[in-house]
């Protein structure tokens, strides 16, 4: 786990993401033949999963299945996030979002700091947004609103109750506190990725298309980023690259832990 001499964004684009709260940098993330055996990898876990299950739900896949950490450790991944968050990282969490077609459900607004608001001091994660699929606005790609990441609220806006038959998450947030009309689509063709602060505020329309849509998001912290130890016992951390500065409890990447997807269902904790 060394440090990379040639991170992979400009810096230009560093500081689009530190200014903007995302980017979308050029390139693909993966050499061909090492994306399209993910593709193949997510298409045989699609088809494992429990058909009363929603698609858009896959959360933390990794904790059961160390092989999806060929990919989400990989240097082609920790590369891009090094510039942002410094030469000591750890893979904080992933999550498959699969939109299928005709029937995908909506993504409310929301920053992804709201749903860790009491796992992680200080907040600062930054997530790899990997298309599996082309992720463009016809089948409901994610849109980002600009510079909300260092507003007042600072990743931590109110919340109100939306139709959950419909969207991925119970919540939103309030209109009062976004500006619509200022959202960027985020469009993506195949094995390209974009890049986004957790408190940035972030959502997608329903995929109404007949195209599917999935994302992997990929969400990484700086080693001196702390998880709650009231968490130890439902979330796993794994080292990325650098030094384990805090010394926090680290999982093995070789191990399954099918166990702590179990607890987290039994505990009702929402995908996120």
């Amino acid at each position: 786990m060394t440090t990379t001499t040639n991170p992979r964004l400009t810096p230009e684009e560093v500081e689009h993401y530190k200014t903007e709260g995302y980017v979308i940098p050029k390139g693909k993330v993966f050499a061909d033949d090492k994306f399209e055996a993910l593709s193949d990898y997510f298409d045989e876990k699609l088809a494992a999963w429990p058909k009363d299950e929603r698609p858009e739900q896959m959360d933390t896949p990794h904790f059961a299945d160390p092989k999806l950490l060929d990919w989400a450790l990989a240097p082609e991944v920790v590369d891009l996030v090094e510039p942002l968050l410094g030469p000591d990282i750890i893979l904080f969490s992933t999550h498959f979002i699969c939109k299928p077609q005709g029937d995908g459900r909506r993504v409310p607004w929301h920053e992804d700091s709201a749903y860790w608001r009491r796992m992680l001091d200080p907040m600062e994660v930054a997530t790899v947004w990997l298309a599996i699929d082309p992720s463009t606005k016809k089948n409901g790609c994610m849109y980002v609103i600009p510079r909300t990441h260092n507003t007042g609220k600072m990743g931590f806006s109110d919340y109100e109750g939306v139709d959950v038959t419909k969207s991925v998450f119970d919540t939103e947030i309030v209109k009062s506190q976004r500006k619509d009309e200022l959202a960027v689509p985020c469009e993506l063709q195949r094995n390209q990725c974009s890049l986004h602060d957790a408190r940035t505020q972030h959502g997608s329309p329903p995929n109404t298309s007949d195209m599917r849509r999935c994302g992997w998001t990929l969400r990484f912290i700086p080693a001196s980023s702390k998880l709650n130890e009231d968490y130890h016992d439902r979330h796993l951390m794994y080292m990325a690259r650098g030094k384990n500065l805090l010394n926090q409890p680290m999982a093995d990447p070789t191990k399954s832990y099918a166990h702590i997807n179990e607890l987290r269902r039994q505990l009702g904790v929402k995908a996120h």
